[in-house]
């Protein structure tokens, strides 16, 4: 009697996936911590003085209160969660460029090196808030969250957005490298449109509607909602429109990658 074996992988595919993602944190961590001269101290205080110096610029023009939350909280939260969007997108969108040489190893797979860039970036968000909100605790500001599930929603809401953004730009860059200056013109008028700066609960109905299309506004007034229940945020807040946009930019993104996998390894 002929027995035939067969052969069983020891680890799942899952096991080396996950093996894959620790290594690649570990280095990117390490890189960006590394690449210059007390890099890991400009990498946390770069955005500690931009939150710093916007609350100096709102004291000197003595505003106390944005729509019955604290002009503090309001400007730190809303600065932070726009940052959950904007440096995980960033950072996707170059991470293939970034990492070519590690798809000399089959395990390693462009769509890895942006999941682990997007993780990473949003743990560095949540560190910076929660360095923020130490610090004004300490100096007398009570800006802890009333609602931290509902922050917290808010927070992967845009983390998910910035996820799906990456993932489709990552592909679009590598396969049409002019395509990334387009980007970066799209994407620069949304500090503006998502009430980052400015509450977009004042601007009149009929222009108020348009920008109600960006998702992240709806972001950003989420976690702020979630930070102070006095919070007078604009009418038709939807959380949930937020993540359909972001499955959807994540399951595009996805789809992408997949499509182009061969063509983004052998560039």
């Amino acid at each position: 009697m002929t027995k035939h074996y067969s052969y069983q992988n020891p680890r799942g595919h899952w096991a080396i996936a996950f093996m894959v993602w620790k290594a690649l944190f570990l280095r990117e961590a390490v890189t960006r911590i590394s690449r210059k001269r007390a890099a890991w101290a400009w990498l946390l205080f770069d955005p500690v003085i931009h939150v710093v110096f916007m609350i100096v610029m709102f004291t000197a023009i003595r505003m106390r209160e944005v729509g019955g939350m604290d002009m503090q909280a309001w400007l730190i939260f809303g600065l932070m969660a726009f940052s959950m969007f904007s440096q995980s997108s960033n950072q996707c969108k170059n991470a293939i460029s970034a990492n070519t040489a590690l798809f000399t190893y089959r395990q390693v797979k462009p769509v890895d090196t942006v999941l682990v860039r997007a993780a990473l970036e949003g743990l560095l968000v949540i560190v910076i808030t929660l360095i923020l909100v130490g610090g004004s605790l300490l100096f007398g500001t009570d800006i802890i969250p009333e609602d931290p599930l509902r922050c917290l929603a808010g927070f992967f809401g845009l983390w998910l957005m910035g996820l799906g953004y990456g993932l489709i730009t990552s592909v679009a860059i590598n396969m049409i490298p002019e395509s990334g200056k387009v980007l970066d013109m799209i994407t620069a008028p949304l500090y503006m449109v998502s009430g980052v700066i400015f509450p977009l609960g004042q601007i009149p109905p009929p222009y108020q509607d348009w920008l109600l299309y960006n998702p992240l506004a709806h972001g950003v007034e989420t976690v702020r909602a979630g930070v102070s229940g006095f919070y007078h945020h604009f009418p038709n807040l939807d959380l949930a429109y937020l993540y359909q946009c972001a499955l959807f930019a994540v399951f595009l993104g996805l789809a992408l990658h997949r499509r182009f996998e061969a063509k983004l390894i052998a560039q």
